[in-house]
């Protein structure tokens, strides 16, 4: 199913008027005026409750057509955003973490059952070590940020997972992360998954390895029990099996992506869920991550609904071939 024409239309005009708010709101702070801070999400007074209303009809027109149930993040451009504006470089970082959050509130609002970010890459930690170390504090901040408020993160039942090697993150920000696994482990709302220290590479030699560990103690225990006088199984196959592997991925369990999307215009994937991506809909939009607004979501999703048809023919087609 696609959005028809005067679904689209309709979605525009909404969308155009999202954004001459957003333009409001963006001269009421310059004056001033008490609305939201960088961190904070839900907008408040006139303009908030305009905004808020206009969203929801906005989504209520999107819901008309196929959507997402998974959506994937490359963060990209929080130093340009940073440099551009002649601001410190952790700045770009910390205004991220806020467009992260409001637009984790937005896939919620449209039903978007799972939201993976490209968090930081192992190959970050070639970088300067000054700024490696001010992320891992920026990390340490915001994570505990998200526990001391971890009850509005169980009021919208979101659960946090980690992707990645959490033993090259420093301790403070590894425990920080454990513990916030932990608390949210129980929801069953959205799946929020951020990776960090994350490359794919990397999650697929863990998988083999993980595979080939279980395969051994299998073949272990089987040769303990023939000593023991009992027959062996013979039910060990030698060969992996993609399914294995699948298993044994940070993303077990969750569907692969419907829509990739890194912003600033880039259009690598840089080494991100290459595992899961073979039929997602990849794009590009320009604005910077700090940049990405409710709009820029849309019409993704917009692009995403257009897709669809061609979408799942492929992944048809596939399943006929196998």
């Amino acid at each position: 199913m696609r959005a028809c024409p005067d679904a689209l239309f309709c979605i525009g005009c909404l969308a155009l008027t999202l954004e001459m708010q957003e333009s409001l709101i963006s001269l009421a702070r310059s004056a001033d005026l008490k609305i939201e801070k960088s961190d904070e999400i839900v907008i408040t007074g006139g303009f908030g409750r305009l905004q808020n209303f206009l969203r929801k009809c906005i989504i209520a027109v999107l819901s008309y057509g196929p959507m997402p149930k998974h959506i994937a993040f490359i963060m990209d451009g929080n130093r340009r955003y940073a440099k551009f504006r002649s601001i410190k470089e952790g700045t770009g970082h910390r205004v991220g973490f806020s467009a992260l959050m409001a637009n984790l509130v937005y896939c919620y609002e449209m039903g978007v059952k799972y939201l993976t970010v490209y968090a930081f890459s192992i190959d970050n930690f070639k970088r300067d070590p000054s700024e490696v170390q001010s992320l891992m504090e920026l990390m340490e901040e915001k994570i505990n940020q998200l526990l001391k408020n971890i009850d509005l993160i169980n009021k919208v039942n979101c659960k946090i997972n980690l992707w990645g090697n959490l033993d090259l993150l420093s301790e403070p920000v590894r425990v920080a992360a454990q513990k916030l696994m932990e608390c949210t482990t129980g929801n069953t709302g959205l799946v929020l998954s951020v990776c960090m220290p994350y490359n794919s590479t990397s999650e697929i030699v863990n998988a083999i390895n993980r595979v080939c560990s279980e395969r051994r103690e299998i073949l272990q225990g089987e040769h303990a029990g023939s000593h023991n006088g009992h027959a062996a199984s013979n039910g060990v196959h030698s060969e992996i099996s993609v399914d294995d592997l699948d298993r044994h991925m940070y993303s077990a369990g969750c569907p692969d992506p419907d829509i990739v999307i890194r912003t600033s215009g880039e259009t690598r994937l840089s080494n991100f869920l290459l595992w899961q991506t073979t039929f997602s809909h990849l794009q590009n939009p320009d604005p910077l991550w700090p940049e990405f607004s409710f709009r820029h979501l849309v019409w993704a999703v917009l692009k995403y609904q257009r897709a669809y048809p061609y979408l799942e023919q492929n992944r048809k087609l596939v399943k006929k071939q196998l």
